[in-house]
């Protein structure tokens, strides 16, 4: 919705950040025609990586090349065909596609398909990158997250050292918590995807529901509780399996 009022949930901090459809600016990026980018977490913010909302009103290519940059897409809904070499996989809601940095990669995208780039600078752990990897979130195990059965972890990607990075979906029943304030210097990107309730980043509490984004810087304090009469879930992103000093 947009306000007209000047007012927004959005609040940009120097450890943190909230991001909220009213204040979203769509651009355009060269080489992806019909489709707008809304850069929500970006490093000019302090981030080591980008994270964008794609949302498309056409039919058309695009190309992510092998620039030693890797790449996570999440289909939000509509259609989307990575063609890697003489293969091609076709991605509808909740599929999932990790580009590693050696792959260049063509889309193609259909009218009104929506979803989420991440994109960062991949420190490889020896000589090696990761092989593509494709999925969807239903085909992913879910644990209990320490044991708590009303907070649920599925881990997208293959839990080996040879990733530099996880994404996790995180899904809470109402009244369910994380069990006490995090701070550790990965950080975060993250969307929510049903739901919603009350995260705390540093020492401010915000009300948070489906469609908001969060960056969350290294070492911030951060805690989730989830509201409501239904889940809440969220995609995450966390730097993962690196020393803090390697790159």
């Amino acid at each position: 919705m947009l306000s007209r009022s000047g007012s927004t949930r959005s609040t940009i901090r120097a450890n943190h950040a909230l991001l909220t459809p009213e204040s979203f600016e769509r651009i355009t990026q060269p080489g992806w025609d019909g489709a707008e980018f809304v850069y929500v977490i970006t490093p000019q913010m302090g981030a080591r990586f980008s994270m964008a909302l794609v949302e498309t009103s056409a039919a058309a290519e695009a190309t992510i090349d092998s620039s030693g940059h890797a790449s996570f897409l999440f289909v939000l809904g509509g259609q989307l065909e990575v063609k890697v070499g003489s293969g091609s996989h076709r991605l509808t809601a909740e599929d999932f596609v990790f580009l590693p940095p050696s792959l260049a990669a063509g889309l193609r995208y259909e009218n009104a398909t929506r979803f989420v780039l991440y994109q960062w600078r991949f420190i490889a752990s020896g000589e090696r990158y990761p092989d593509l990897y494709v999925g969807h979130a239903s085909e992913r195990p879910s644990s209990a997250l320490r044991g708590d059965e009303t907070l649920q972890v599925q881990k997208l990607l293959p839990t080996d050292p040879i990733f530099d990075g996880e994404f996790n979906i995180m899904t809470f029943e109402p009244g369910a918590s994380l069990a006490y304030v995090e701070t550790h210097f990965m950080e975060h990107g993250l969307l929510f995807l049903d739901g919603g309730g009350v995260y705390r980043l540093d020492e401010n509490w915000y009300p948070v529901e489906k469609g908001d984004f969060i960056w969350m810087g290294p070492h911030v304090p951060q805690w989730f509780g989830a509201l409501g009469r239904t889940r809440s879930r969220y995609l995450i992103y966390k730097n993962y399996n690196r020393s803090p000093i390697a790159g």
